[in-house]
């Protein structure tokens, strides 16, 4: 699984990062690729307009807005 946090270094997209950090340790998943993207040019590949956004598995699951750990736990597990 590959999750991505898209942003350019905000403090909301620094929740977000934390959020999925803490999402991952609840559910005790070590093999999870989970990165940050910074770029502009990286983020607009994506096609969204705000940030930050979370990525998994190359599905956008929420945009705009820092997601709670318990939300990113119920989408992470959504996808296993």
């Amino acid at each position: 699984m590959e999750i991505k946090v898209l942003g350019t270094g905000c403090p909301k997209c620094k929740m977000t990062f934390k959020h999925v950090q803490k999402a991952l340790e609840k559910l005790k998943l070590e093999d999870v690729n989970v990165m940050k993207v910074e770029s502009m040019e990286d983020i607009m590949k994506y096609n969204i307009l705000s940030t930050p956004a979370l990525v998994i598995d190359e599905e956008i699951m929420v945009i705009g807005r820092v997601a709670t750990v318990k939300e990113i736990v119920k989408l992470i597990e959504d996808k296993q």
